[in-house]
Parts: structure tokens; C-alpha cells; sequence
């Protein structure tokens, strides 16, 4: 069995490999598509890990060089929403999970299912967190603050009283947004504090004055 050094030899001849199929080879440009450099080196890993752990099957579905290109412009103009980080992570869950090379369908459902292994709410997950959310939202304890932030870009009420088939699509987008900006070192804002919960302080700081205030006529003889 190798060890992890050559493993880790193997995959990177393996990319170099696969640079050589690239979506768009090195030093070219299209002018009708022009993805990320990180989207195409993430295509390129993939398709690498594909072709070193189901190397029968990879050979027998791409057996020619230029079937391989196309097919990697296919997965990189459908997969080009979703972070090259998440990406790797759905591939390593379909290798993980299945003997078989996965189609660009299953592709994008390990995607979406990589999520919690990268500290994030599956998106399935996150649309019935918001759902249910009651009101005020910001009273609910949130097992992230991209899925409020989600929810409140989508519209409680549209959550709320939509179909599925309206609210679902709805959500899924906002929250593929906001996981982008995650993965990509943004930093979430925190769920704002509730609003009755501010009213209170405010009241209560307001309270504090007149008692203050009180307390210095008393002592000071004023009527």
C-alpha cells in the first residue's frame, strides 16, 4: 500500500495530466468564457481524483483527449456558482460514497451534501431551519448566521406562506450565495440582537436616568 507521500505524488502527476485536457489550456483565453483560474484548477483536481480512483471506469468514459475537454467545459459552466472549495469537497464525498464515477447531476448533489464538512448547513437543512423560524427570527437559536441572513434575503413571509416550489428555489440561492462569501473568508455579521430585546435596554437605561436624577434632588434638597 503507498504511504500518504506517494500518494500525494501520484495525485499531482495526475493533475499535471489532466492540465494537459484543461478547459482552457494554459496561456490561451476565450472571450466568450473566462472562469476563475481557482474554478479550472479545481476542475482539474476533480477530474485528477476521478481518474486515480476509478481508473477503469475513467478510461472507458473519456477515451478520447478532446470528449475530455468538452466534457470538463460542461462541468465547469454548471458547477461555476459553486466555490472551488465545496467543489473538491463533493468530489471527495462522491469518491467516499460510490464505486462508480459520478454523473454532473450527482456531482452537484455532493456539493450541496459537502457543506457540513465545511462548517455549514446541508441547503436542505438550512431551508427548513428558516422555515420554521417563528417570529421575531432573530429569537431562534441559529446553527449559523448564513442561514438568518439567507432567510431574511429570501423574506420571512415568503418562507412562511409560499409553496414549496416558490420558496425553496428562492432560499437555495440566497443561501448558495451567502455560503460563497463564507468559504470565500468573508466574514458572516451576527444574527442582530431582537428588537424587543433592544426596546428593553433602552427602556430600562431610560429608567436608570430618572432614578439617578431622582436621587440627586433627594440629596440635594430639590423639589
Amino acid at each position: 500500500m503507498e504511504d500518504s507521500g506517494e500518494l500525494a505524488q501520484r495525485v499531482e502527476r495526475e493533475i499535471a495530466a489532466s492540465k494537459a485536457t484543461s478547459p482552457i489550456p494554459p496561456g490561451q483565453s476565450d472571450s466568450r468564457l473566462k472562469p476563475e483560474p481557482a474554478l479550472v484548477e479545481a476542475i482539474n483536481q476533480v477530474f485528477a481524483l476521478f481518474r486515480l480512483n476509478y481508473h477503469n471506469q475513467y478510461y472507458a468514459a473519456f477515451s478520447e483527449a478532446e470528449q475530455l475537454r468538452q466534457i470538463k467545459k460542461l462541468w465547469l459552466d454548471s458547477l461555476k456558482d459553486i466555490p472551488p472549495v465545496q467543489i473538491l469537497q463533493g468530489a471527495k464525498l462522491a469518491i467516499e460514497n460510490s464505486e462508480y464515477l459520478p454523473t454532473l447531476n450527482r456531482m452537484h448533489k455532493c456539493c450541496e451534501e459537502s457543506l457540513p464538512a465545511l462548517g455549514l448547513p446541508a441547503a436542505r437543512t438550512a431551508y427548513l431551519e428558516a422555515c420554521n423560524a417563528g417570529s421575531p427570527p432573530e429569537h431562534k437559536r441559529w446553527s449559523h448566521p448564513a442561514v438568518y441572513w439567507a432567510g431574511r434575503d429570501s423574506g420571512w413571509q415568503q418562507l412562511a406562506t409560499s409553496a414549496e416550489a416558490q420558496s425553496w428555489p428562492l432560499f437555495k440561492s440566497h443561501y448558495q450565495s451567502r455560503c460563497a462569501a463564507v468559504l470565500a473568508g468573508e466574514e458572516t455579521p451576527p444574527v442582530p440582537a431582537p428588537a424587543k430585546n433592544r426596546l428593553s435596554s433602552t427602556a430600562l437605561e431610560g429608567e436608570a436616568a430618572l432614578a439617578q436624577l431622582q436621587r440627586l434632588k433627594n440629596d440635594n434638597d430639590l423639589t
